[in-house]
C-alpha cells in the first residue's frame, strides 16, 4: 500500500528530526512534515494529489493546536 508506505516513511523522518528524546511524540514543524510529505508523494506517484492535500490539511489542524509541531500520533 503506497500511502502506508509513505507514513511510515514519514515516522521515520520524524524520528531522525525531532529535537526531542528517542521514544517520544517525535515532533517537528508542520512546514518540514508537509516539505518531506510532499516530495515523497511526488516521488511516489500513487497517491492522488487530491489525498495528498486533504491529508495535509487535517495534519496542519493538528498541529496547529500543538504550536505548528507535527506528532508521529497526528498520523
Amino acid at each position: 500500500n503506497p500511502l502506508q508506505s509513505l507514513l511510515s516513511s514519514m515516522k521515520h523522518a520524524c524520528e531522525i528530526l525531532t529535537s526531542e528524546p528517542e521514544g517520544g511524540a517525535a515532533p517537528i514543524p508542520f512546514e518540514t512534515f508537509s516539505f518531506l510529505y510532499l516530495y515523497l508523494a511526488s516521488i511516489d506517484g500513487e497517491i492522488p494529489e487530491d489525498e495528498t492535500e486533504a491529508f495535509l490539511h487535517k495534519i496542519k489542524e493538528e498541529a496547529d493546536e500543538q504550536s505548528g509541531m507535527v506528532l508521529i500520533r497526528h498520523f
